[in-house]
């Protein structure tokens, strides 16, 4: 039996290579990760529901199919924790809600469902802010997410489980969401690669399409779900799995014309790259400004890119955001949800909830979001690909929503993530991807962005960047050696 702190150092593609040829069985994947599990959660808190039971049982049915050579998938014994705003049927998910805190859904989301039928092992449900309203890791009903860099930080959110969870080991690779950058940010934070693909990649079903469920069921124009993982090439092995139209999900796109695993292949040479370092406009730390600024570097040094520093000339389009999340939210479920539980819920979403929106704020979102597509696609007319921090700061301090002060200058409390919100206003593909370390050992994100569809561009540029400037080797302290 290989050992178990091998094994919860493996990538998700060579697990999946060696259950299929029958050199690691799946019982024993399951297990290590569990070992992992029962060690850290304690002090990490990355699963707010984890399903050992059916973690295990899942493996053994594996176990046995191989040996009765079926086809099992191509991603046999891969343990993987689905975020807990996604629905998977007779699994608690929560949604980090007093209100959800027994809901137990009746149907799986579709990646859920594809997950499942390709022979990944469900570890568990990954913790959340309530409803995904935040980008970091702590609600009213489950112990707070840390950082597995440092425990006295946040992981990010509000995929804060995902995060935790893959930075830590206890599984390869993990389903988060992004409505304004939460497969993104916690990626930065922990130190993983992160894919929003462009949006329709990935159906959504039903959390955010179903007037079942008020609260989760919004921000349909924003939202992405997508892959968290300690490599690009798994990110790559989830994405051929749960991408594909769907007809529950109205804006899903037809399937592919390339191959996800193929798009990892070839190099840049002779690509026109723009960096924008702050969007001529965001406060953004100095310790992040140097560190992405060198890996910038890294595209046009060791790449061959011609790297050119460019803003896409928007004004900050941080109101217009918030308008349309309003305008996708299901006001009147969570407004009624409210009056029966605010003194339970999260302070600013109860603000956000019982704010008095006009027409006029709603309709001007949709405007901004207009004109904020029109200037990406002008710049991307000349560029092939945008580089910029995944995030502002470096991983800050728990139970706070973000720094009020960046770079001496004092900022609205979401301010820290103005590079991830306007991707989900483009609905573009944007990853993020290990850009270094802080000199106290946090790591810092950079933001690889693709002009619209263009996936295949952006893991390329991924892969590419992984190989020149490499961090998978990297694990936090506490992780067993």
């Amino acid at each position: 039996m290989t050992d178990h702190n091998e094994i919860c150092r493996m990538d998700a593609v060579t697990i999946a290579q060696q259950v299929r040829q029958k050199k690691l069985s799946p019982v024993d994947v399951v297990d290590a990760h569990l070992a992992r599990m029962e060690a850290l959660e304690p002090k990490l808190h990355a699963f707010c529901t984890p399903t050992p039971d059916l973690a295990r049982a899942t493996a053994k049915r594996l176990e046995r199919d191989i040996a009765a050579g079926k086809d099992v998938g191509p991603l046999a014994g891969v343990p993987v924790g689905i975020k807990d705003l996604v629905c998977t049927k007779g699994i608690r998910t929560v949604s980090g809600s007093v209100a959800y805190k027994d809901f137990v859904p009746d149907e799986d989301d579709v990646v859920v469902e594809r997950l499942a039928a390709a022979g990944a092992v469900i570890m568990g449900k990954t913790n959340v802010p309530e409803f995904g309203y935040s980008g970091v890791g702590h609600n009213p009903v489950f112990e707070t997410t840390r950082n597995p860099w440092n425990l006295e930080r946040t992981p990010g959110g509000s995929s804060a489980g995902s995060g935790a969870a893959v930075a830590s080991g206890m599984c390869p690779f993990a389903i988060g969401s992004d409505g304004g950058g939460s497969i993104r940010i916690p990626s930065a934070h922990c130190g993983l690669y992160g894919l929003k693909a462009s949006m329709g990649r990935v159906p959504l079903y039903p959390g955010t399409k179903d007037e079942r469920y008020p609260g989760v069921s919004s921000w349909e124009s924003l939202e992405h779900i997508g892959p968290m993982s300690r490599t690009v090439a798994d990110g790559a092995l989830m994405m051929s799995v749960i991408a594909g139209p769907d007809p529950r999900d109205r804006h899903s796109l037809p399937a592919p014309s390339f191959d996800w695993m193929k798009s990892l292949k070839g190099g840049l040479k002779g690509l026109k790259v723009a960096y924008s370092p702050d969007w001529g406009y965001a406060a953004v730390d100095p310790a992040v400004r140097r560190i992405v600024g060198e890996a910038a570097k890294v595209f046009e040094r060791d790449l061959g890119c011609v790297v050119e520093e460019t803003n896409p000339g928007w004004d900050d389009p941080y109101n217009a955001f918030w308008g349309l999340v309003a305008l996708e939210s299901d006001l009147k479920g969570l407004r009624a949800m409210a009056d029966t539980h605010a003194a339970q819920m999260t302070p600013h979403l109860v603000d956000f909830i019982r704010r008095p929106w006009t027409a006029e704020e709603l309709t001007d979102a949709v405007v901004t979001r207009k004109a904020v597509n029109n200037k990406m696609w002008r710049l991307m007319q000349t560029y092939d690909l945008l580089l910029t921090p995944t995030l502002a700061v470096p991983p800050f301090p728990l139970l706070t929503q973000g720094p009020e002060k960046i770079d001496g200058r004092i900022v609205a409390p979401f301010q820290w993530l103005a590079f991830t919100f306007p991707l989900n206003m483009t609905g573009q593909p944007a990853a993020s991807i290990p850009a270094g370390w802080t000199d106290d050992g946090l790591p810092v994100g950079l933001q690889i962005i693709g002009r619209h569809l263009d996936d295949p561009l952006v893991l390329r540029a991924s892969a590419a960047f992984e190989a020149a400037h490499p961090w998978k080797d990297r694990w936090p302290s506490i992780v067993p050696s």
